[in-house]
């Protein structure tokens, strides 16, 4: 069996929060280090029925970019789970609920920032 290794740094400052994420992974093409603002990380514990969830953000991320990783992210589970499920009408659901936020994030910067 052909096993990879994924590798998370994370660097901390005085107050334990989350200064710079870099991450590299044992068959990517890259030759670095990877730097990350944010990073979402689930595992499915099927013995609790429960998922584990690690969710880091840096100082540096800013509200914008949340709301794109936030949006990318909605879309990209919405893929995974019509790939796994084929629940195409559930799937829909799902991206026009990311679309939704997406706007609606959009048009309250909008109104914060004329």
């Amino acid at each position: 069996m052909h096993q990879s290794t994924i590798t998370i740094e994370v660097a901390l400052d005085e107050q334990k929060v989350p200064q710079q994420i870099e991450w590299s992974a044992s068959d990517s093409t890259a030759d670095m280090k990877q730097a990350a603002r944010a990073m979402m990380v689930a595992f499915w514990d099927a013995a609790d029925k429960s998922a584990l969830r690690i969710d880091l953000w840096t100082k540096d991320m800013m509200v914008d970019e949340m709301a794109d990783f936030y949006y990318q992210t909605l879309m990209s589970m919405a893929d995974t789970y019509l790939r796994a499920t084929q629940q195409q009408e559930l799937v829909a659901d799902m991206k026009a609920f990311a679309k939704s936020f997406y706007q609606k994030f959009r048009e309250t910067q909008l109104k914060q920032n004329p």
